[in-house]
Parts: C-alpha cells; structure tokens; sequence
C-alpha cells in the first residue's frame, strides 16, 4: 500500500477505516438511530432527515456555512433518491452521480424540467465552488440552501403514496 514513506498514523487509521466499512470483526455492530434499513427509499428518506437535523444542529453554531452547504445538498439528493426509489424501479446502483439525482427529478414527474435543472446547475456551479474553489461561502447562501433541503425534502415526502417513514414530522 505505501512506499514506506507514509506516515504511520494515517496508515494505521486508514487500515481502521477500510475495517470499519467492511464490518471486519467488530462483533455487533452500532448502526445510526433513525436510519430506517427496511427498503432503500426509507433508508434514503430517513439518512435525509438525519442530514436535516445535522443542518440544524451546525445552524444553531453559527458560521459553519461551509458545512451547511455540503450538507443540505446531500440531504436534497436524499430526499429526490427517497422519492424515486419508493415510486419507480430505480435501484441506489443508478444514484452513483451527484447530479443524477437532478436529472432523475424531472424524468419520473418530481419537479419541471426547469426546476429539476436549475437545481442541477445550483449544484454543478455553486457546490463545487463553495467546496473546492476558492469562493468563502456566506451566512445568506447557507440559510438559502437551508430552506432549499427543507423545502425539497417536505415536498418529496408528500409524493411519495407511504407515509409514517419522515423522522422530520
């Protein structure tokens, strides 16, 4: 794996990690509260509102919009994944995309093609800069992202026919 020249410390920790998500001899495993594991849409309904709640959590810190940004786009590609998993055949293998989810929106009714791409082209331009670039997020774009994830997530629990499944009610 390594040259020699790698620190042992990140070595030992990456050997850790590998482990960890192979569920290597850890007897019973600890799985997140709240993350339905019955079928794969209420898994992904539920992981967003896990993400939802972290978005609030990290709100109520103050001026970690860095963190808000990233999260609340995870937690809208959850709620539109929740939303095709339940009511079409998609499986989490078509999701391997970021922007996939977008995409998929339109294709099976979610949102209108303009939506569905501006919410695409919200991620392909802003997302990458906020987390790669050299751009310095701000308070109003991560309270806007907010109140995007919340209102993307509320309307894709309301479509989907199965209810009882959002931890956010």
């Amino acid at each position: 794996m390594s040259n020699g020249s790698d620190p042992t410390a990140v070595l030992t920790a990456l050997d850790r990690a590998q482990d960890a998500f192979e569920m290597v001899g850890r007897g019973r495993t600890a799985f997140e509260d709240g993350i339905s594991a019955d079928e794969d849409w209420k898994t992904q309904l539920t992981k967003a509102c896990r993400l939802l709640e972290v978005v609030d959590t990290l709100q109520s810190q103050d001026g970690y919009y860095t963190a808000v940004i990233e999260v609340c786009f995870g937690a809208i590609e959850r709620s539109i994944e929740a939303y095709a998993l339940a009511m079409t055949n998609d499986t989490l293998q078509d999701f391997q995309d970021h922007q996939f989810s977008y995409e998929r929106a339109h294709q099976i009714g979610l949102f209108e093609r303009e939506t569905a791409e501006a919410m695409k082209d919200l991620y392909s331009e802003n997302r990458t800069e906020s987390y790669y670039g050299g751009g310095r997020p701000t308070e109003e774009q991560a309270e806007a992202m907010t109140d995007l994830a919340g209102a993307v997530h509320q309307f894709a629990v309301s479509q989907i026919r199965e209810g009882g499944v959002c931890l956010c009610d």
